[in-house]
């Protein structure tokens, strides 16, 4: 019975294994064109990497530096426009080299630029292209954004987009500059229980800020303002 029952195991694995046989035989131009189809994809990539785009964010990376240099120096137009020896300005990179890093990091400048330029409408079409989720960096645009729309007159997108940038701060740094600035907006709307909830937030959250060493002033004019 047990010889039997060996036998007929073996006839079982036997028969298994003949009929994966047969269909790796029958399937096997299928089988290969996928093996050959997947190397391809692999092999693409690769070369898409160390031949295009690599190469490719290097040259962007040189054409921002300038861009940067020029930034730094204050002179915002030949940032945003280029110069006459050589280099082609901020949106050039964006418009040559979009998908690089260095053409998302042009576009924040370009943004800034604009803003200090007093340009608000194209700082905010910039500034609000870029894309990070650096702590300092990206609050940093956030509330930039918040700046312009203030500039602008559109107030409440303004105190949006400065507490948006001081939640996503969340650090002593920069959230206490971004409540302050959402503060005052919002006394000078009226919203004084609006102003007091921003004061409170650094002087409760933020509490070894600069600004929360006199923040108590702040409260107490936004409370005095609720009572009238």
């Amino acid at each position: 019975m047990a010889d039997r029952k060996k036998t007929n195991d073996s006839l079982n694995v036997e028969e298994a294994l003949t009929q994966s046989e047969a269909f790796i035989v029958k399937n096997q131009k299928a089988i290969i064109g996928v093996v050959v189809a997947l190397i391809l994809i692999v092999a693409g990539i690769l070369i898409y990497k160390n031949m295009y785009a690599e190469p490719r964010e290097e040259k962007a990376q040189v054409a921002l530096f300038k861009g940067q240099e020029y930034f730094e120096v204050e002179q915002f137009d030949l940032a945003l426009n280029g110069d006459s020896i050589g280099y082609a300005g901020l949106l050039s990179v964006i418009d040559q080299y979009g998908g690089t890093d260095a053409a998302n990091l042009a576009k924040a400048y370009a943004g800034l630029s604009y803003q200090s330029l007093g340009e608000y409408e194209n700082a905010i079409k910039y500034l609000d292209s870029f894309k990070g989720n650096d702590l300092m960096i990206a609050p940093s645009i956030l509330g930039a954004i918040g700046n312009c729309y203030a500039a602008l007159g559109d107030l409440d997108k303004a105190t949006s987009y400065l507490v948006k940038g001081a939640d996503k701060a969340d650090n002593n740094s920069l959230s206490p500059i971004l409540l302050i600035q959402a503060g005052n907006i919002y006394e000078k709307q009226g919203k004084f229980a609006d102003a007091e909830k921003a004061y409170t937030k650094i002087k409760e959250k933020y509490f070894n800020s600069f600004q929360a060493m006199d923040i108590d002033k702040y409260i107490e004019r936004a409370k005095l303002q609720q009572k009238k």
